[in-house]
């Protein structure tokens, strides 16, 4: 058994390691979590990412991908790991992480079913540059980098989604940004929006997201965890949201969207 230490900003966190975890960090997917050999390649075969792909080249791509179940909780990719696989979620939910100069943890993303993540190191040969950690039980299909890289030089529908994806990203990001400096409750809708867009599932009264952690809330608005607490409950209220143990419910996503300055 071995203890690695990762330090980001002036924060050191420690991670223990058995025996069959080396060698060495770049194998993180191997070192966590339980192969799931149950439904894997269906369940790969149908992420959004391959919708519409020849299916010769899609059972191509996906012949090395390897399907694990991981709990909550769990450090999938360090910062300044080497970009080995690409990874889609299955099922559950991850969020994307950094450190600030403070050492003060930054959410930059939630990503949950049909996404994926660890495609940008592979495709400039570069260490990771964010944490990856699950929020919830999550299965992951890991793709070999070269695999991935294969696939977008060979299928040009492939690199096209691989454009899309990272456009709407980018345009997120910019959202957000320009309403750092907005009120409370414009940048907790906000969050709420940009959840909506990403992950929302359409039901019979309105659309849903999942019920995170206050914290996550917290690090994805910038906002003390106390302020994103009392803006939920003013937009329960209200009616703009209302609340289940596991679900944050949107009536109306025109009506959320008006309380944006």
């Amino acid at each position: 058994m071995a203890f690695v230490s990762h330090q980001t900003g002036s924060t050191v966190q420690s991670y223990c390691l058995t025996e069959s975890t080396q060698p060495w960090l770049p194998r993180t997917m191997d070192r966590y979590g339980a192969r799931d050999t149950s439904s894997g390649d269906n369940l790969i075969a149908a992420a959004p990412f391959f919708q519409e792909l020849p299916e010769a080249t899609v059972q191509q791509a996906i012949a090395q991908v390897v399907t694990r179940r991981h709990p909550a909780g769990q450090v999938l990719l360090l910062e300044n790991d080497w970009g080995n696989s690409v990874y889609f979620i299955l099922e559950g939910w991850v969020k994307i992480r950094t450190y600030n100069l403070d050492g003060k943890e930054v959410t930059l993303n939630i990503l949950g079913k049909g996404e994926l993540f660890g495609e940008m190191a592979p495709l400039e040969a570069v260490p990771r540059s964010t944490d990856v950690i699950t929020l919830a039980t999550t299965t992951i299909g890991s793709m070999p980098a070269q695999d991935f890289v294969s696939l977008l030089n060979n299928e040009p529908q492939a690199g096209i989604r691989l454009a899309k994806l990272m456009a709407r990203r980018l345009r997120q990001v910019n959202r957000r940004l320009r309403l750092r400096e907005s009120d409370s409750q414009s940048r907790v809708a906000d969050v709420l929006l940009f959840l909506a867009d990403g992950q929302g599932t359409q039901a019979a009264q309105g659309v849903e997201i999942p019920n995170l952690p206050h914290r996550e809330l917290s690090s994805l608005s910038g906002l003390a965890r106390e302020t994103v607490t009392r803006v939920l409950s003013k937009l329960e209220k209200k009616g703009l949201i209302s609340r289940e143990r596991d679900v944050i419910r949107i009536p109306s996503m025109d009506a959320l969207d008006r309380l944006l300055v």
